[in-house]
């Protein structure tokens, strides 16, 4: 049994696979030299203190959300039967999302939309986000993915993944002595 393809960190081989790499990350060129560099990200800190102190977040947080500004948060559970995924979807309906399967990987889309505004509201500041979403989660070799069934329930969407019986079948436990 091949244990990697089980390996809790390959559920976002997929969809990490486009995601830019983060400024901070970018090795320096060469020849660059490493005293601006330094200063750029003592600059760089002084920024963030700054904003902080009034009440702004950092750049750093608004730079590294940008990719996933609209990125709904989920959890994966790991039972003997099935795995379960909950994703947060708040603020979104039911027909604004779609599940599909992509050649192994489960693929959640959807749109949180901006209800409409009167010309009366004078908005003072605006921190909810909204626009398309996507998921990707490539799933473990032991998944059905033909049995996968869906629900919705306040904000949630809840997905069960059914595991095959091999499995189950191929796990022991080892007895300590």
């Amino acid at each position: 049994m091949n244990l990697q393809k089980l390996s809790p960190w390959n559920w976002f081989k997929s969809e990490n696979a486009d995601a830019p790499t983060p400024p901070s990350a970018v090795e320096p060129r060469r020849g660059e030299l490493s005293p601006f560099l330094s200063m750029h990200q003592e600059l760089d800190r002084w920024m963030d203190s700054v904003m902080r102190q009034f009440g702004m977040s950092s750049l750093e947080s608004r730079v590294s959300d940008l990719p996933g500004l609209l990125q709904p948060r989920l959890d994966i559970a790991e039972r003997d039967s099935e795995y379960v995924i909950s994703v947060e979807v708040p603020g979104v309906e039911e027909k604004d999302i779609t599940l599909s399967l992509d050649d192994h990987r489960l693929v959640i889309e959807g749109e949180k939309r901006q209800e409409s505004r009167t010309d009366d509201n004078q908005l003072h500041r605006i921190e909810r986000s909204y626009g398309r979403f996507r998921r990707v989660l490539d799933l473990p070799a032991d998944a059905r993915d033909e049995d996968i069934k869906a629900s919705f329930n306040h904000g949630v969407l809840t997905v069960r993944v059914p595991r095959s019986e091999q499995a189950r079948a191929a796990r022991r436990e080892i007895p300590i002595q």
